[in-house]
């Protein structure tokens, strides 16, 4: 009997310890609008139809008092992190496994603010970007 539980222990002092790691990330965002894309693309006195071309529809269009249109376009983009480590031990002829997983998100929100006068033309804009 002792001679089995020298071997037994023996053989766990020599098993190897198997581990392995995966991240993934996801994005779940439908288009790339960026504070800088609203910088470089939009400027004071381009027509809406250039507005349009350069950003996509907007989310909400309001008028003010004047009948002047002010767009607003919102985009929220949601990252998600999954990460997962696998561990294991082998035993002569079975293996106990084990997995630890982690996930985590966070939003990225883009608020554009794009005001026009009364000939459709940019008179001014705004942008507020916010992570959460």
């Amino acid at each position: 009997m002792k001679y089995k539980n020298t071997i037994l222990a023996m053989a766990l002092a020599t098993i190897p310890f198997i581990s392995s790691c995966s991240t993934t990330n996801y994005s779940l965002n439908e288009e790339k609008m960026t504070v800088a894309k609203a910088q470089t693309e939009i400027k004071i006195g381009m027509p809406s139809s250039a507005v349009v071309e350069a950003l996509g529809a907007p989310n909400m269009v309001t008028t003010d008092t004047e009948r002047r249109e002010t767009w607003v376009y919102d985009k929220v983009s949601t990252n998600v992190q999954s990460s997962s480590v696998t561990k294991g031990v082998w035993l002569l002829l079975f293996a106990a496994k084990g997995k630890d997983s982690q996930v985590s998100s966070n939003q990225r929100t883009l608020t554009i603010i794009v005001k026009f006068d009364k000939n459709g033309l940019v008179r001014d804009f705004a942008y507020r970007t916010s992570t959460f």
